[in-house]
């Protein structure tokens, strides 16, 4: 068994890129719903989308799945990725935005380092939709270990903190 070494200060994931079947219906949903802006779009087959001006947080295209259909249960691949909102009332305002499209939660978790909503995309990726406390309000074992739990997230208590539409 090899030793495990502490990671690199600094690493982050940066981008992901779909796979997706209808490139249009995907820009409606992260763009629409989810708050995404369209940065480029590369003609009918792919797209980059982001939000605070980075280059693309997520890049989505149809050049192998065009039509396609989601991977079966059971088969490997992706399970869900995060989008992290820098807000409670941003995460709030997303699951608003969501509520209004009509898209069902699969689950909505408190994690004691942070609250996570959890759905899926046009193509059946999963995604959760979280914020992060901040790191000295994380659960900790009297050791200093980290100890994370999943208790259900109080829905109508994080839709409080939604901001008022104007």
């Amino acid at each position: 068994m090899s030793e495990h070494k502490p990671g690199v200060a600094g690493v982050r994931i940066g981008h992901i890129h779909l796979k997706v079947a209808n490139l249009d219906r995907s820009l409606a949903f992260y763009c629409n719903i989810l708050g995404f802006q369209l940065i480029q779009r590369y003609g009918s087959g792919a797209a980059f989308v982001s939000s605070g001006g980075y280059h693309h947080h997520i890049g989505l295209n149809t050049w192998e799945s065009s039509g396609g259909q989601p991977a079966p249960p059971g088969t490997t691949g992706l399970y869900h990725f995060a989008i992290l909102y820098p807000s409670r009332a941003d995460l709030a305002e997303a699951l608003r935005r969501v509520q209004a499209a009509g898209i069902p939660l699969d689950g909505a978790s408190d994690h004691g380092v942070s609250e996570v909503l959890y759905l899926r995309d046009p193509d059946n990726n999963g995604i959760e939709l979280c914020w992060d406390r901040p790191p000295e309000k994380w659960p900790r074992a009297s050791t200093g270990e980290l100890q994370m739990f999943t208790q259900r997230l109080d829905i109508v208590g994080l839709l409080a903190e939604a901001p008022q539409p104007t």
